[in-house]
């Protein structure tokens, strides 16, 4: 379980193709030696991923991680090349302050930027979501884009939401070099997705039915 809050730009030191589709990630951080044992989970631009291997490079560390063939099918990091940095977190402790929402690291989606646009020392982003998980997003609702918790501004048209970076977001993460075009990882609040599912099991909605609509609601009788 993740924030959302980004700890660290880690650097794709090589991405290696291996049996059946999948891929072995290698990237350098600056997170502890102690918080990436064998078997630790590190949520990669917003995936979660887990260690299979580490080493000491100077004052950094580097880890190992493979991503599988469905976790290359449903994120950006096929997309990714030696050099490229990712947003880095690790899991939440219990007890510690949520300062973002509740993250799973799992990937519903990739979503592309439509436009960047400079509002005072932040920047407006307009990005293009799968339309099937446009009825899980609500206006000043939680989304996770490429592992960063965002406050959805609104909605745009009936396949986009609108954001607002503000400027340290733009200097701990990635989206300060994003461009337009840039393919982000997408993951819906978890609280939408489950009351999703309870309303799809409850009125006998169809399985490829992502989300929820207006007749949706309608016969559930919350209109």
């Amino acid at each position: 379980m993740f924030t959302g809050l980004i700890e660290d730009l880690g650097t794709i030191v090589s991405f290696t193709p291996i049996a059946a589709g999948g891929a072995r990630v290698s990237i350098l951080t600056t997170f502890p030696d102690a918080d990436l044992f064998l078997g630790a989970s590190v949520a990669v631009d917003g995936a979660c991923l887990t260690v299979v291997e580490k080493s000491a490079h100077g004052d950094k560390f580097r880890f190992a991680a493979d991503a599988s063939v469905e976790t290359m099918a449903r994120t950006t990091l096929g997309d990714r090349k030696a050099g490229d940095r990712v947003n880095l977190e690790r899991p939440m402790a219990l007890g510690e302050r949520l300062g973002g929402h509740l993250v799973l690291g799992h990937v519903d989606g990739v979503g592309e930027i439509v436009s960047k646009v400079h509002q005072g020392e932040g920047v407006r982003v307009v990005l293009k979501v799968p339309r099937a998980l446009l009825p899980l997003v609500v206006e000043k609702g939680s989304i996770a884009l490429d592992g960063i918790s965002l406050t959805v501004n609104e909605l745009v048209g009936d396949d986009a939401i609108a954001l607002f970076l503000i400027p340290e977001s733009l200097r701990q993460t990635t989206w300060g070099s994003k461009a337009v075009g840039a393919r982000v990882n997408v993951e819906a609040d978890i609280l939408g997705k489950h009351v999703a599912r309870l309303l799809q099991a409850r009125l006998g909605a169809q399985p490829e039915r992502a989300g929820v609509d207006l007749a949706l609601l309608t016969r559930a009788g919350f209109v």
